[in-house]
């Protein structure tokens, strides 16, 4: 069977490729003089902008322009690094862009809603639009005042509204913003918009979703990161949950220094008049106070147990493993505050650890007998300053003892009036 024969390829022969198969060469100041030649012809009307942007959408390729067409309309041109437009072409900006807009917050609101319509109708945009908001915040230096305020206001209401994630201000975390106090004023400003659009408390869930509540002091440049420069900076501009969140923050990250100081204290087996010290001089330097350390200390020790499994070998367990503590917790047992502190704390553990549920009264008796808790905050706590976790079962528990407690003490007081008839 005879098989076609193939024809011959001259050398160097250049062969043809189909129009089809062609890869479109990457043109973005073509797709820039295409988008700013119809925005133009709109004269600058928000409503015919947006209908003109959903329109073109199905003539240009947005898939891949997506963030030239993003620097158009916050900047109003194809934007270089450092944050200068590019002045190729005959019409390199338009006017017609956030950067140009008035600062007030109408026409900044204005503006949003055509960034809203925008993504609404595409919505492959919005990861486009997250990346080019990256872009654009770390450009924000080459920018003037005027634009990084206006970007500053555009920035919240697009976080207010969910365009972008608060995420995206990390990037703000860079040292040449920061050291000369750009990145601050900026966020300064956003978090001002934030609060009079959405409250002060969708601002600060907007800080810990995107992982700025612990950082806000690494956004003051160096010479300026203290804690009286914070408090001014944000009190001038009525933030004040600003302030009371970054002080949650220092005391939280305190308190986990001071429990691994208490760890690597116990695991060099240090005496515990060391260990007291140790913690006596740290919590002073963090202004912790000891109704909050003899919780982190309880909790510490008890994290250090290896525990049985079996509910009735768990409360011995815990005895002889606390009774080694108990010289340290008295330490920090000397105000009636720590030692309720101390007594509700048990109780909720007990609670949340099912196996200890019936270790309760012991753990509470040998911290009477050792005296870290006084008889006085027991009967407190029995009467009416116990947690609801519980609450009838710890308090069934504690009542034979309670009610020797207050026998003994209405035997204590008859004596004491008999001596005083004598």
């Amino acid at each position: 069977m005879s098989q076609k024969a193939e024809r011959p390829v001259l050398s160097g022969q250049r062969i043809k490729t189909r129009k089809r198969d062609e890869r479109e060469k990457y043109d973005p100041t073509g797709f820039r003089d295409a988008v700013i030649a119809g925005l133009e012809k709109t004269g600058g009307d928000l409503d015919q902008i947006a209908k003109f942007l959903v329109s073109a959408g199905n003539k240009l390729d947005y898939r891949r322009y997506g963030e030239v067409l993003f620097d158009i309309l916050i900047a109003g041109g194809l934007l270089v690094p450092g944050g200068s437009i590019s002045q190729d072409g005959e019409k390199p900006r338009t006017n017609y862009c956030i950067f140009e807009a008035p600062e007030d917050m109408e026409a900044m609101r204005n503006h949003e809603q055509v960034f809203v319509n925008l993504m609404r109708r595409f919505k492959y945009l919005e990861k486009m639009f997250e990346e080019e908001m990256k872009k654009v915040l770390v450009f924000i230096k080459g920018f003037t005042p005027s634009e990084r305020i206006k970007l500053a206001r555009m920035t919240a209401l697009l976080l207010c509204n969910g365009s972008v994630p608060p995420n995206v201000l990390l990037v703000l975390n860079n040292e040449h913003l920061i050291k000369d106090g750009i990145a601050l004023d900026f966020l300064v400003e956003l978090f001002v918009t934030f609060k009079q659009e959405k409250g002060m408390q969708s601002l600060i869930q907007a800080l810990k979703k995107g992982g700025l509540e612990s950082k806000l002091m690494d956004f003051f440049p160096p010479n300026k990161r203290t804690e009286e420069n914070f408090k001014q900076v944000f009190l001038e501009k009525d933030l004040t949950e600003i302030i009371k969140l970054h002080k949650a923050q220092a005391s939280q990250e305190a308190k986990r220094e001071l429990q691994q100081t208490l760890i690597d204290d116990i695991n060099d087996e240090k005496p515990h008049s060391e260990i007291t010290a140790d913690i006596k001089e740290f919590a002073q330097k963090a202004n912790i106070p000891e109704h909050e350390i003899i919780v982190i200390i309880w909790s510490t020790v008890m994290s250090l147990g290896e525990w049985n499994k079996k509910e009735e070998l768990v409360t011995e367990q815990a005895v002889r493993h606390l009774k080694g503590y108990c010289p340290l917790m008295q330490a920090f047992t000397s105000t009636d505050r720590a030692e309720l502190a101390l007594i509700q704390k048990v109780q909720d553990f007990c609670y949340e650890n099912m196996n200890f549920m019936k270790a309760f009264q012991k753990i509470i008796l040998l911290f009477y007998k050792t005296e870290v808790l006084s008889e006085e905050i027991i009967l407190r706590w029995y009467k009416d300053s116990h947690s609801s976790k519980g609450k009838m079962h710890f308090l069934e528990q504690m009542k034979k003892f309670v009610e020797w407690l207050q026998s003994a003490e209405e035997e204590s007081e008859s004596d004491e009036e008999q001596k005083n008839g004598e």
